[in-house]
């Protein structure tokens, strides 16, 4: 699936069952079901595209925010039997055991191939550890929700991260 940081999208099976969209048009087509990481994929190439087109960096300074990993399975971070919706304490480790999100390898192609200077602020490995950021345990929320990083530190240090990049 992934060699030397390049993935193989013709190999790559990546269907999320919590989906709630099924359909996506690309050029006045349409698709149903398509592999969720080729349309990340697709999506990133059409912005990088136009930042390369239209922006000038003499004027403008282009971010962009790396990927906000989930959590939903303790085999991620070798519990199997847990998931995020319990967790009280970050992951306590020398390194993450999922290794890099396939969406995180699609950002680092996608970015290498800009000409034009993005400053990438890459949150995926710290977030990876923060695996007690989300709100489910701490609320009335009965599942799991592993998109949304309320909880007082982890959202902080990607606002602290994005602060000194544009005052550095």
């Amino acid at each position: 699936m992934a060699r030397n940081g390049h993935v193989d999208f013709q190999h790559v099976a990546l269907v999320d069952s919590h989906q709630k969209w099924d359909y996506m048009e690309e050029r006045g087509k349409l698709y149903k079901d398509m592999n969720r990481l080729i349309a990340f994929y697709k999506g990133l190439t059409t912005w990088a595209r136009w930042v390369n087109r239209n922006v000038d960096p003499s004027k403008t300074k282009v971010f962009f925010q790396g990927i906000s990993p989930t959590h939903y399975e303790g085999k991620d971070w070798n519990e199997p039997s847990k998931s995020c919706s319990s967790e009280t304490q970050p992951f306590f480790g020398v390194k993450y055991p999922a290794g890099m999100p396939l969406s995180a390898l699609v950002v680092n192609r996608v970015l290498s191939r800009i000409k034009k200077p993005v400053y990438l602020l890459d949150i995926t490995l710290l977030s990876q550890y923060r695996k007690d950021a989300h709100p489910a345990y701490y609320s009335m929320h009965n599942g799991l929700d592993c998109s949304h990083w309320c909880l007082p530190g982890l959202p902080d240090t990607w606002n602290e991260l994005l602060y000194t990049a544009l005052f550095s």
